[in-house]
């Protein structure tokens, strides 16, 4: 609008219903973000108890120079089921943000860095990079799968930053 122009009420209506539905949309998308981040914690979590997950994982676990040395200590089971009692005590812990903020964003920076490590098995685990073309593009598999956890960190960075603040305000 150039100044001295004149907003007719349809204008008026129309942004004032874009900002609604902008912010509808932005509480809806926060929501999402953080229960979909717990959903994912809780649900990869359980399924570390099965023997199909935990063999699964082994790739991952046995190449990484951060975590290969934790199958000298527990058995590839052992491990699996104390990495998904970790993932589910931080879904758990992420979703306490209405009730505990400060607990919601510890359970956010655990998260981040469960993530940030899950990130470095590209880098560790054979096949990460596609055979011929080498870094920077990812393999399908298991290259492309990890990418996700790139978004998972960064909505973990989020729900801790949110619920930080949220603390502050209680």
């Amino acid at each position: 609008m150039r100044r001295g122009e004149r907003l007719d009420v349809g204008e008026i209506t129309s942004v004032r219903a874009g900002e609604t539905w902008g912010r509808r949309l932005e509480g809806a998308g926060a929501y999402l973000l953080r229960y979909g981040l717990v959903v994912v914690l809780l649900w990869v979590g359980a399924l570390k108890f099965t023997a199909y997950e935990a063999e699964a994982i082994v790739k991952f676990v046995d190449n990484s120079p951060l975590l290969g040395w934790l199958y000298e200590i527990f058995s590839v089971r052992t491990f699996s089921r104390l990495l998904g009692g970790f993932e589910i005590i931080l879904g758990l812990m992420i979703a306490t943000r209405p009730i505990a903020p400060k607990v919601s964003a510890i359970g956010s920076l655990g998260a981040l860095l469960l993530f940030l490590v899950t990130l470095t098995f590209v880098f560790s685990t054979p096949g990460g990079w596609q055979p011929g073309y080498g870094i920077p593009f990812l393999s399908p598999d298991p290259g492309q799968f990890l990418a996700k956890d790139v978004g998972y960190a960064a909505i973990a960075v989020w729900t801790a930053g949110e619920a930080l603040r949220a603390d502050r305000r209680t």
